[in-house]
């Protein structure tokens, strides 16, 4: 049976961003399956104690920028250190990702594309203009997608992902659920590797 993934994520962060290629790859040599979930993190954050990043203290923010340097150049990835839009209003964005999700597309491909725009492309992923053409460029069929995402079923599907992703312990993004399991962040994936490795027999 195939391992199912639940990948709980934000469409702010850089970190998701930064994992983005790896975890796809490892996805697709595991065959595994994927729930992806952009969740609320305001609403996890005061559960869990974070803050968000405006909040911490001024150390924390500036090695936050000498980490966030330092895999991107590992990584040897684009990525701008402040984006002119960070952070994005990402509500429609995360609702527009479930509602692809929901009708059983990309929505992988659609949530990476969004975390590609804003730390490479500096885009605007607040604006519904620029996830039009996000998702117009995934081949996607935009127009039926943002009405699905405007909806009360999605409104209340991204709502009950949230409260999943609390009940499962989740803290931070990006966050891999397996069986039960949470590996945090980009750093985390080799684990996460692994684990589905031994998983798999």
């Amino acid at each position: 049976m195939a391992a199912q993934i639940d990948y709980y994520l934000s469409l702010n962060s850089p970190w998701t961003y930064l994992g983005a290629a790896r975890f796809e790859a490892i996805v697709t040599r595991h065959g595994a399956t994927v729930a992806v979930m952009p969740v609320d993190f305001g609403q996890i954050f005061a559960q869990s104690g974070g803050l968000p990043l405006a909040k911490r203290a001024p150390q924390r923010q500036a090695y936050r920028l000498v980490e966030l340097a330092r895999w991107r150049d590992h990584l040897g990835l684009p990525l701008t250190l402040k984006p002119k839009y960070f952070p994005a209003h990402e509500n429609l964005a995360a609702r527009l990702v479930v509602a692809t999700r929901e009708a059983g597309v990309d929505a992988l491909g659609l949530a990476h594309a969004i975390l590609r725009a804003l730390w490479a492309e500096e885009r605007n992923t607040g604006d519904p203009a620029t996830l039009d053409e996000i998702a117009r460029a995934r081949g996607l069929e935009a127009a039926a997608l943002f009405n699905a995402a405007e909806s009360e079923a999605i409104k209340a599907r991204y709502q009950a992902d949230t409260a999943r992703a609390m009940a499962a312990n989740v803290f931070g993004a990006p966050s891999y659920v397996l069986d039960g399991e949470i590996f945090w962040g980009q750093d985390r994936l080799d684990f996460l590797g692994r684990a589905l490795s031994k998983r798999a027999g």
